[in-house]
């Protein structure tokens, strides 16, 4: 939300710097997440100023150039040489003098000494749009007479300079959503040291004329509409509003479009309440009625868009249809053009629900449905009315001519709170005095009904929807006191808690800090993606699918049950820019229907699982002069799953592997662990289907795993750390070559091997494998290093050799294997 410097010091009289006023605002709860500078002319004519042509003489070597003097207020005249045909001596010209800027658009050029056909030139005398007044090129600007030389033209021309901060709003604020509420909050904390008087734009003046153009007003919703408050004004002049409604329009974004169109908005930004004027004589009966339409009514609004209205959309209609979605936009038909006569003024109080599925549902999101969406004030509607029929009667003309009309059906209160001095010092934790909290309650236009030593019984106004309890008034306290007036305790105060083991968040930031060393990148994917994904997948059934009701496009209709397609994008997103080496991890959550799950409570009915994604895809090892390029593997990938393992200490000998059948991957294993029969899948990974990376025009091999991170930190609750002495004997190493069937893989001779020999059996590696016509065409061959190790004493040969024997034996019997 951007806020006016130059805008807010209308109500306050302070002589503060911006940066001053920006860290009050960030350190009282609005904080200040950008500044820039605004200028109604581009450069604010700064080095432009106003001089008088003393001399002006045709020039000798040129038929259309002269040469002037000029007093600029200074201690000499400047020679400028001057193109344009209407120079004369006697003029009050603007000038530019050696060093200014000046823009055109986007380009700028800067005023140097030149010479002009040989005679010298120092400054520019300028035509209006060389300086942005306006855009006749005729002739230099020739001012009135009575304007002094030497005056800027800055301040001749009343150029706006501005500081605009971009304040970052949050929900429950909208209290700040206007330069009278920023305003205020800035009040209240410098009321703790000065006194500080907020001036708020008085309507004491504001007088009905005629009520010869009275509209009645029905509401037919009142659950959608709280307070609808209305008044005409007649015989209006449309026209360009002045330039400093413009310029306080433009510095905050908004593009100026007449003076009724304007004065809304303004007073929309100054209050915070939202307005809209409707073209009188197009209210068709003489009668607005607030309600809503038929499902599929259709209806054009502002921005020539014809839009299908929803049942349950809030609609401002006369007699015989809708002219506006209330709150939200207005219609093509009722609005203000330059033909307007008479208008409608309309100040409401909308149900945030209504307008916030509405703004949703219509994609649509203005300046009035923010504020609406967030809870307007039924209370001051009446007085944003009056404030915006004041300030169009000054620059439209005309009259008021109508009584207000005001439909409120169920007044809204100021919310009673009882606070307690005792709880603002405990929560706070200092002794703050009564009367600083009185001071500050008051300045927030917070009302102390009724007090006693101990309690304050108050009334909070109801644009402040976010206060309702004790702990929310300490809080408006606390903010305008200062955080940093609280000091730090002198006394170190420790609490031992112990958190559940294992932590999540220490076990994934775990997991992350290893990924990233290795070289993995972290993505962060969307949880919203778009249902065609999963389509023909037999992995991820289509009707477990979470949809979304109101999507804000086809691409994003629905929550994702993995985390494979949002990597997929990421990896065909970085190809594209030819960036094809890739290793990336993403932690995040997934989602599905629980078909099993008849509960009737709607949250039971939806799975929602916290996953850890891994992809490889391009080179493994560049090439360099010693080195040949190396593509990235299966095998590359299984590495990465089980160094995670391995660092989480799950061990690889207690985890069952076994091949997996996927549609979504070519190849691939699921690993479960298994620990005293109680067994928990937690791991597949393999290459990537190429029916899915041909989808995102994926030409390279992609290796994606999938860790179920919540069966991660199952498996983790398990696990217990024991602590053994470092082994003071030898390893013993002994290798074997076994000739076996095709189909067995090393991860069966490897549990075998362990199952064999629990207590020496330390380690065992493949590292060669061997198929060819020599061995069979359903054979092949494993070479296998065996790591014996006894903790206490130096292993014998003998008893190498009947461990080994003993492998020999049961890879026989169990696999069919046969040393070759």
């Amino acid at each position: 939300m951007k806020i006016s410097y130059n805008w807010i010091k209308q109500y306050i009289d302070t002589d503060l710097s911006y940066q001053e006023v920006s860290e009050i605002l960030t350190n009282t709860g609005l904080e200040v997440e950008g500044i820039e500078k605004f200028q109604s002319i581009k450069g604010g004519l700064e080095g432009l100023v106003i001089g008088e042509v003393k001399t002006c003489e045709a020039h000798p070597n040129s038929d259309h150039l002269s040469i002037t003097t000029v007093d600029v207020g200074g201690n000499d005249l400047l020679p400028i040489v001057c193109g344009a045909p209407n120079v004369r001596a006697g003029q009050k010209v603007v000038v530019a003098t050696v060093g200014t800027i000046l823009y055109d658009g986007d380009e700028s050029f800067k005023i140097k000494k030149a010479k002009m056909r040989g005679e010298p030139s120092m400054g520019m005398i300028c035509a209006e749009d060389e300086i942005g007044i306006g855009t006749s090129h005729d002739g230099i600007m020739v001012l009135d007479n009575d304007v002094e030389v030497g005056t800027q033209a800055k301040d001749y021309f009343n150029i706006e300079n501005d500081i605009i901060f971009e304040i970052g709003l949050t929900p429950n604020r909208i209290d700040g959503a206007s330069h009278y509420g920023v305003a205020r909050d800035l009040a209240a904390y410098l009321n703790q040291y000065q006194k500080v008087a907020l001036k708020k734009p008085v309507v004491d003046n504001f007088k009905i004329d005629n009520n010869d153009n009275f509209i009645d007003v029905e509401i037919e919703n009142k659950n959608a509409c709280h307070r609808y408050t209305g008044i005409t004004l007649s015989e209006l002049e449309i026209k360009e509003s002045p330039a400093w409604l413009q310029n306080r329009l433009k510095s905050i974004g908004l593009k100026p479009i007449n003076n009724v169109v304007d004065a809304t908005n303004f007073v929309l930004h100054e209050t915070g309440q939202p307005l809209h004027a409707f073209d009188a004589d197009k209210i068709k009966g003489k009668k607005i009625i607030v309600k809503t339409l038929k499902e599929g009514t259709k209806f054009t609004t502002l921005d020539k868009v014809e839009r299908k209205l929803s049942s349950n959309d809030l609609m401002i209609c006369n007699e015989e249809e809708g002219m506006c979605i209330a709150g939200v936009f207005g219609g093509i038909e009722s609005g203000v053009t330059e033909n307007t006569k008479n208008i409608f003024l309309e100040s409401a109080c909308f149900d945030s629900v209504f307008i916030r599925k509405t703004s949703r549902r219509h994609l649509l999101q203005t300046d009035a449905s923010f504020r609406f969406e967030r809870g307007a004030d039924p209370n001051i509607t009446v007085y944003a009315l009056k404030r915006a029929a004041l300030l169009i009667n000054e620059l439209a003309g005309g009259k008021i001519s109508s009584n207000i009309v005001d439909v409120y059906p169920k007044p809204i209160e100021d919310y009673n709170v009882i606070v307690s001095y005792n709880n603002i010092d405990r929560l706070i934790g200092k002794k703050i005095e009564k009367e600083a909290i009185k001071n500050i309650l008051a300045s927030l236009d917070i009302k102390i009904v009724a007090e006693d030593e101990k309690t304050l019984n108050l009334e909070v106004p109801t644009y402040r929807v976010d206060v309702r309890r004790e702990a929310d008034v300490i809080e408006e306290i606390l903010r305008i006191y200062g955080y940093n007036n609280i000091e730090i305790s002198g006394q170190v105060k420790s609490t031992i808690s112990y958190s559940e083991k294992p932590d999540k968040n220490t076990v994934t930031n775990l997991t992350s800090n290893l990924l990233s060393s290795i070289g993995f990148n972290e993505i962060m994917s969307n949880s919203l993606t778009k249902s065609s994904y999963y389509e023909n997948l037999k992995s991820y059934d289509k009707d477990e699918l979470v949809s979304i009701l109101n999507p804000l496009s086809s691409d994003l209709n629905c929550m994702r049950q993995t985390l494979l397609f949002g990597g997929l994008e990421a990896i065909a997103f970085n190809i594209n820019r030819k960036n094809p080496d890739l290793k990336f991890y993403e932690f995040g959550n997934c989602y599905s229907i629980n078909k099993k799950n008849q509960d009737e409570n709607p949250i039971k009915k939806y799975n929602e699982g916290f996953h850890l994604s891994l992809f490889v895809t391009g080179l493994k090892q560049q090439a360099n002069w010693i080195i040949k390029a190396e593509p990235s593997n299966f095998y590359l990938l299984k590495s990465y799953v089980e160094n995670i393992m391995h660092r989480l200490g799950i061990d690889i000998n207690s985890v069952d592997i076994n091949e997996l059948n996927s549609d979504i991957l070519n190849y691939g294993l699921h690993y479960t662990h298994n620990q005293n029969n109680n067994k928990t899948p937690f791991v597949s990974f393999g290459s990537v289907n190429k029916k899915i990376l041909k989808a995102f025009d994926i030409k390279t091999d992609v290796f994606y795993a999938d860790f179920d991170w919540d069966a991660v930190l199952k498996i983790l609750k398990t696990k217990k750390v024991s602590y053994t002495e470092i082994a003071k004997y030898p390893e013993v190493k002994r290798d074997l070559a076994l000739l076996l069937d095709k189909k067995i893989r090393f991860e069966q001779i490897k549990t075998l091997a362990f199952n064999t020999e629990k207590k020496l059996l330390k380690k065992i590696s493949l590292f060669d494998v061997y198929e060819g016509n020599k061995i069979g065409e359903d054979k092949k061959s494993y070479a296998i290093s065996f790591i014996l190790q006894d903790p206490f004493k130096t292993l014998t040969d003998k008893q190498i050799d009947k461990i080994m024997n003993k492998f020999i034996k049961v890879f026989d019997n169990e696999l069919g294997a046969k040393i070759r």
